[in-house]
């Protein structure tokens, strides 16, 4: 089986090479399902970002999202990477990730 390959969009890469050690490792791991066309363990829908669009949730060694795009046949799109600090996901994690999100369906028009 062939493996879709990962697009980070904007900061994301950046981010989620900020992530602390085994928030990196599990994040990566995660991504790796998802590039076999598996879920995630740990995941939510996102609608409100974009059709599609899903939020890997980690916990360790505290919360780290990683939100991206997979219904696209040629990428799995990461969208935006961040380490939560409270219950609800701030607005501008948000509009970052729908931005990004924007950004890919622009990206996809012109090819």
């Amino acid at each position: 089986m062939k493996l879709k390959p990962l697009a980070w969009i904007k900061a994301s890469k950046r981010a989620i090479k900020a992530f602390p050690k085994e928030a990196r490792c599990q994040a990566g791991a995660e991504l790796f399902r998802v590039q076999e066309g598996k879920q995630p363990t740990d995941w939510k829908p996102i609608p409100s970002i974009g059709s599609g669009v899903n939020e890997i949730r980690i916990h360790e060694p505290h919360e780290h999202r990683t939100i991206y795009v997979a219904k696209f046949p040629e990428a799995v799109y990461v969208l935006h990477c961040f380490e939560k600090k409270t219950q609800k996901t701030s607005q501008r994690d948000i509009d970052i990730a729908r931005n990004a999100y924007v950004e890919v369906q622009k990206q996809r028009r012109n090819k």
